[in-house]
């Protein structure tokens, strides 16, 4: 009975106190704010906006009031007020993408004035000398005019800088063994004729072009190694007859012939007792456009070189002189020369150079030389030949450079002459003939 009273006081007592404490709470209680809404991820295009800009460096940019003021806090507020809900944040919208072709919709008032120009670029490498034959230096720019197609072109680069050189060096042995035997003589003095920054490849012609070794420093000791290995002992001169009383079997002995070699029946006999003379093979043509691919693959920068010792005779080739001049024209190949054995004597060498019909070409290298702007010398002995060397790239290093810009289409194949004059007397100015355009030398 005690507990029961007890009991309904003390529920009586906290009813009273839940009723006069519920009006002060009211009063009391502040609002809940709401959860932070979410936020979009801020998009890449906003970096340049940061104190970091790509391309510059940190703290050279003026912060606007969106990147002075951290996220959650006012203008005017300071690190030590409460935050305030952050608004949400729009993302920006993409840029747009810069404009590189003018759209097909678009009206010839909205294009305005679109200008497209094709350049390409036209080395032309050029030796002067004076009338002694001996190297002008010193000239400008000014002193050089250049023409294409009978059309002055003004110049736009012009250096007197040397470059390296990778030369393509192509050995005839199809030489007497008489100059054959001066050639090998003289190889090891290519060298001396280099500088470490050139290169060098070796080639040999005689039946059939042959590589004994691609690119390679001038400077190594690869290259001696190489020249040992092709060295050959060339062909022996002889006169053959196979008319009149000393052909065939003129001697005989008990009704035979008197050289077995030269019974009817054998390898040079024949019914008729006369000697068949075989033909000469000088594939001068074929080393040439062998080398010529090779040299095609240097890099820009670069002058390239074939450079021929031989007495110039060509028969037998597979490509023909006007496919290999044209390749040489397209990939700006120049060839230089030492000519020796007959076609480097007085009188005989001019006159070699006039080719009869119907019969081999006895000196073809001088016509590859003056086509494509290189130099020819002539020598009969081993020190000249030597002497030839040094000489021959020193003309090559240290030519004038002249680069222009064409008028004519890129798209046209056409053959372009070049007249390159010098505005100075007396002195003779030797460049390529013209060249024929190639995409490789598009700008």
């Amino acid at each position: 009975m005690n507990l029961g009273l007890k009991g309904a006081a003390l529920a009586a007592g906290l009813g009273f106190g839940l009723i006069l404490a519920a009006p002060g709470a009211a009063q009391q209680q502040s609002a809940v704010p709401d959860a932070p809404t979410p936020q979009s991820a801020v998009p890449l295009s906003d970096v340049t906006a940061g104190p970091i800009t790509p391309g510059s460096g940190a703290g050279t940019e003026t912060r606007g009031t969106k990147d002075a003021t951290p996220p959650g806090m006012t203008p005017n507020s300071s690190s030590a007020q409460q935050p305030t809900q952050a608004a949400p944040s729009t993302p920006a919208p993409p840029k747009e993408p810069i404009q590189t072709t003018p759209p097909e919709t678009a009206t010839p008032e909205q294009l305005g004035n679109i200008f497209r120009l094709n350049v390409t670029y036209v080395e032309v490498p050029v030796t002067v000398k004076d009338n002694k034959g001996n190297l002008v230096p010193g000239l400008t720019w000014r002193d050089f005019r250049v023409y294409e197609n009978g059309v002055y072109e003004p110049l736009k680069i012009f250096t007197v800088d040397p470059a390296p050189l990778s030369i393509a060096f192509v050995i005839d042995q199809g030489l007497t063994s008489d100059v054959m035997n001066s050639v090998n003589s003289s190889l090891g003095a290519v060298q001396g004729a280099l500088t470490p920054y050139d290169e060098l490849a070796i080639f040999t012609y005689s039946h059939m072009a042959h590589e004994w070794t691609g690119f390679t420093g001038a400077q190594s000791a690869r290259v001696p190694a190489v020249f040992a290995l092709a060295k050959s002992a060339g062909t022996e001169e002889l006169i053959p007859v196979n008319s009149g009383p000393l052909a065939g079997c003129s001697i005989h002995v008990n009704g035979s012939c008197a050289d077995p070699n030269l019974q009817e029946g054998r390898s040079v006999g024949s019914d008729r007792g006369a000697i068949t003379i075989p033909k000469e093979i000088h594939t001068l043509n074929d080393a040439i456009l062998a080398a010529a691919k090779e040299l095609s693959t240097r890099p820009k920068g670069r002058r390239r070189i074939i450079y021929v010792i031989s007495d110039g005779k060509e028969a037998g080739s597979k490509a023909t002189y006007k496919d290999v001049l044209r390749y040489l024209q397209t990939n700006n190949i120049a060839v230089w020369g030492t000519v020796v054995g007959d076609s480097a004597r007085w009188g005989i060498g001019y006159l070699s150079r006039f080719h009869l019909p119907f019969q081999m070409y006895d000196n073809l290298l001088v016509k590859y030389i003056y086509s494509t702007g290189g130099e020819a010398h002539s020598e009969r002995d081993q020190n000249g030949i030597e002497r030839s060397y040094a000489k021959i790239a020193e003309e090559a290093r240290t030519q004038y450079t002249l680069v222009y810009a064409t008028h004519e289409s890129v798209y046209d194949g056409k053959f372009r002459k070049i007249d390159v004059r010098v505005e100075r007397p007396g002195l003779e100015v030797n460049a390529k003939a013209g060249y024929y355009p190639s995409a490789s030398d598009l700008r």
